[in-house]
């Protein structure tokens, strides 16, 4: 029997993770693709059915803002799990149809406030929520839990100086004076450079200002900088609070791109409505680019028995893919793969409730079918 599998938003991620369910699962899947267009999901089915071998059904499913219609009430009845793709304020929501139809329900929203309304919500929940389980926060939170535990492993000591976690979604090739290139949400980008960061320092959980720690880190011989963004860091600052002196989330650009972005943000602020004349000013001047790549890369670094400084650090850089006439993009692949892990994991029956990232299992989630083949 197929694995029935509600996918809520039909845009680049919803695509791509739509392709990948239906080319990459060993399982047969029955897909539901939902929106608030039809237009949108009549082209989101013709994208993942060109060019595939995949006989894997499809069921396209109108979402009307603000309503809930028989078609989608008899869908969410016929699925096992529903994947939120749709913008981050519609996760409770979402969530709350998995809850009333029995599905279980993975998201990729970093918004805090949304996740803890889907917290409360999910309490006693007889399937299973896995939250914020994208790129950044996700698979980045992942990669650093296993890193730590390697660390206690190989050196002794479950008490780290550091954790340290930074994603960068690139283009190839910059330019000055932005030295960037859209490949993603602009709307996220601006938001993740105006708001506030949770770190963790001398083992307290705090906020600071975004854009407020900047650093220069080569990685694979190839010289970028970093920064403090929101969201990325998922629930690691409270699980490693009492563990590590330092832990935070950083975005990672081409050298010179965080002094422009700065500026933009210096010009504007005194405005009240600072993310939206940031964002306004970043697609006047920032252009939208296909060609991109991922770089993600966590560290661990603290003292072994002996009082030896030891660093355990891993990296991926990740290009766009073709697979089976389908060219996705870098960061649809690396967001959209988590994403199906995560939908794998809830269909074993092993998770009940929330989970968050410090409650993934590190061994099963790297090495599984999706994310294995996207960070290599």
């Amino acid at each position: 029997m197929a694995d029935r599998i509600f996918i809520a938003g039909t845009g680049g991620i919803g695509r791509a993770a739509a392709v990948l369910l239906r080319e990459w699962s060993e399982r047969d899947v029955e897909l539901y693709l939902g929106d608030v267009s039809q237009d949108q999901l009549e082209e989101a089915h013709g994208f993942v059915t060109s060019g595939s071998q995949s006989h894997s059904g499809i069921n396209l499913v109108l979402m009307p803002i603000g309503e809930t219609t028989g078609e989608m009430r008899s869908a969410f009845d016929a699925c096992d799990v529903l994947l939120d793709c749709a913008p981050g304020g519609e996760a409770p929501r979402l969530a709350g149809f998995a809850r009333d139809h029995g599905m279980h329900y993975a998201n990729l929203t970093e918004y805090v406030a949304e996740t803890d309304k889907i917290i409360e919500l999910a309490e006693g929940a007889e399937t299973g929520f896995i939250l914020q389980t994208g790129l950044a926060p996700g698979f980045i939170n992942v990669l650093a839990v296993s890193l730590y535990n390697r660390f206690v492993e190989e050196f002794g000591n479950t008490n780290v100086e550091k954790i340290a976690m930074k994603v960068g979604a690139l283009t190839a090739h910059a330019h000055a004076p932005h030295f960037y290139g859209f490949t993603w949400s602009p709307i996220g980008v601006a938001t993740e450079y105006v708001k506030n960061s949770r770190v963790v320092r001398e083992h307290r959980i705090t906020e600071l200002p975004a854009l407020s720690e900047r650093e220069a880190i080569v990685i694979g011989g190839r010289r970028f900088e970093a920064d403090l963004t929101s969201g990325g860091a998922a629930d690691l600052p409270e699980h490693f609070a009492s563990r590590a002196r330092t832990l935070d989330y950083k975005t990672l650009r081409h050298v010179g791109h965080f002094d422009w972005a700065s500026g933009v943000i210096h010009d504007f602020a005194n405005d009240e409505d600072l993310p939206r004349k940031v964002l306004e000013r970043f697609l006047k001047e920032i252009p939208a680019v296909e060609d991109d790549f991922v770089l993600a890369h966590a560290s661990v670094e603290g003292f072994d028995s002996e009082g030896v400084r030891r660093l355990l650090e891993k990296a991926y850089f990740v290009n766009p893919l073709e697979i089976n006439g389908h060219r996705l993009r870098a960061i649809q692949t690396t967001t959209a793969a988590p994403l199906c892990e995560a939908a794998t994991m809830l269909l074993s029956g092993k998770y009940k409730g929330v989970v968050l990232q410090s409650g993934i299992d590190p061994g099963e989630f790297l090495s599984g079918r999706f994310v294995s083949r996207i960070f290599v």
